[in-house]
C-alpha cells in the first residue's frame, strides 16, 4: 500500500469469529507496512490493551503513539444478534462506533468482520445512501483465468431481490469501482444470467439489460452464465444478492475441494508422492492465487462513506487484506466518485 496523505480508519476490533488477538495483529502489521496509516482501534479497552502489550505496545507509549489509538466501547455486536436489535440497542458497540467515526469525518473508512447483517443495517443508519443511490450492495473482487487480473462482482447479499434499475445502479456503481480502484478505462460490465442470449432470463434482468444498453457510459457487454465468472470475460458482474452470495459461497467451496482432492490425489501412492513433490511449486502458486484470504474485503458501496466488511473467520492475513482494500478506496475516493458518476450521465430515476 501506498499513500500520497495521511489517512485514518476506524476498526471493529471486537467483530468476527476469531475476535480481538486476529483483528489487532492485523492492524500492527497494516501500520507497519504503511507509516502514514492511523488505525483507531474501536472496542474493550481493558482487552485491547492487554493485547497491543503483546506486541510490546504499553499503554504508556499508546499516548503518544501516531499510528494507533483507542476509542473505548462498551458493547459487542454478536454473530447472533438480529440486526434491527442491534441498531436499537447496541449504540455504543464497537461497530456503532467505528461507523459513527466515519459519520462524525474523524475516520475515513470502516473495517469490520462482524455480524453481517447488524453491519449494514447500521451503516445504512448511520452514514445513510449516496444521493440518488436507491440501495447500496456489496462488492468485491474474484480472481479469473488470466494471470493478475480479477473480476468485481455484486450484489454479493445485501439486497436478496432487487428491480431492473437497482440491478442499473449497480452497473454504475462497479463501472466506477473497476475504473478507480483497478485503473481500468471503459470496465466491461454484464449481467449474471442463465444464459447468454437476449431471450433468457427474468423481466427484471432483460430491463436492466435494456438500461444499461442505453447508456453510452457504460460499457454493457450482455448477459454472462455462471460458467463464465472466472473467464476474464468481464470486468464488473452484476447480478441481485441472493444470487450473487450463493454463487460466491459455491465459488469458495469449489475451491477447497480442489485443494483437498489435490491433496488427496498426490498422497495416494509413492509414485503420486514423487510427481506430487515436484510439481509443488507450481501448486503453491496456484493455490495462493485462489486463495480466499487475498480477495477477503468485501465493500459495501454506495453509502456516503466507505465500509469495507472482511469475512467472519479471517484470520489475519485476510483481515489485513480488508484493511488494504479500505485504504485503496480511500486514496481513490470511490464514494465521491460515484456520487460524480450518478450526477453526470449516469442519471437516477
Amino acid at each position: 500500500m501506498s499513500l500520497n496523505t495521511d489517512l485514518t480508519i476506524a476498526l471493529d476490533v471486537m467483530g468476527g469469529d476469531q475476535g480481538p488477538l486476529i483483528t489487532i495483529s492485523s492492524a500492527i502489521k497494516a501500520i507497519n507496512h504503511q507509516p502514514n496509516l492511523h488505525l483507531i482501534l474501536c472496542g474493550d479497552e481493558i482487552i485491547i490493551t492487554e493485547i497491543l502489550a503483546r506486541f510490546k505496545i504499553t499503554q504508556e507509549n499508546l499516548t503518544t503513539h501516531k499510528q494507533l489509538s483507542i476509542f473505548p466501547t462498551s458493547q459487542v455486536v454478536l454473530m447472533s444478534d438480529k440486526p434491527i436489535v442491534a441498531l436499537r440497542t447496541k449504540k455504543d458497540s464497537s461497530m456503532r462506533k467505528a461507523l459513527d467515526l466515519v459519520h462524525e469525518g474523524r475516520a475515513q473508512a470502516c473495517v469490520s468482520a462482524g455480524n453481517t447483517g447488524a453491519l449494514f443495517s447500521m451503516a445504512h443508519f448511520v452514514l445513510k445512501n449516496i444521493p440518488g443511490v436507491e440501495r447500496p450492495a456489496l462488492i468485491s473482487s474474484l480472481p479469473t483465468h488470466d494471470k493478475d487480473k480479477h473480476v468485481f462482482m455484486l450484489d454479493l447479499g445485501a439486497n436478496v431481490f432487487c428491480d431492473s434499475h437497482v440491478l442499473y445502479q449497480f452497473g454504475v456503481m462497479g463501472s466506477v469501482m473497476a475504473e478507480q480502484v483497478d485503473g481500468i478505462n471503459k470496465p466491461r460490465v454484464a449481467l449474471l444470467n442463465m444464459g447468454e442470449e437476449a431471450i433468457k432470463g427474468s423481466d427484471h434482468i432483460k430491463l436492466a439489460a435494456l438500461e444499461l444498453t442505453e447508456n453510452k457510459d457504460i460499457n454493457y457487454v450482455g448477459f454472462i452464465e455462471g460458467s463464465d465468472i472466472f473467464s476474464n470475460k468481464a470486468d464488473v458482474i452484476v447480478c441481485d444478492g441472493f444470487v450473487g452470495n450463493v454463487a460466491l459461497k459455491t465459488c469458495e467451496g469449489v475451491a477447497r475441494l480442489v485443494y483437498q482432492k489435490s491433496k488427496t490425489a498426490f498422497s495416494a501412492s509413492l509414485v503420486a508422492k514423487l510427481f506430487g513433490s515436484l510439481l509443488k511449486p507450481s501448486f503453491k502458486k496456484l493455490f495462493k492465487t485462489m486463495n480466499p484470504d487475498q480477495y477477503n474485503g468485501a465493500s459495501l458501496i454506495g453509502l456516503r462513506g466507505i465500509v469495507v466488511k472482511s469475512h467472519g473467520n479471517a484470520n489475519s492475513s485476510a483481515f489485513l487484506s480488508a484493511i488494504e482494500e479500505a485504504v485503496k478506496e480511500v486514496e481513490r475516493q470511490v464514494p465521491e466518485k460515484i456520487k460524480t458518476s450518478l450526477e453526470h450521465g449516469f442519471t437516477c430515476r
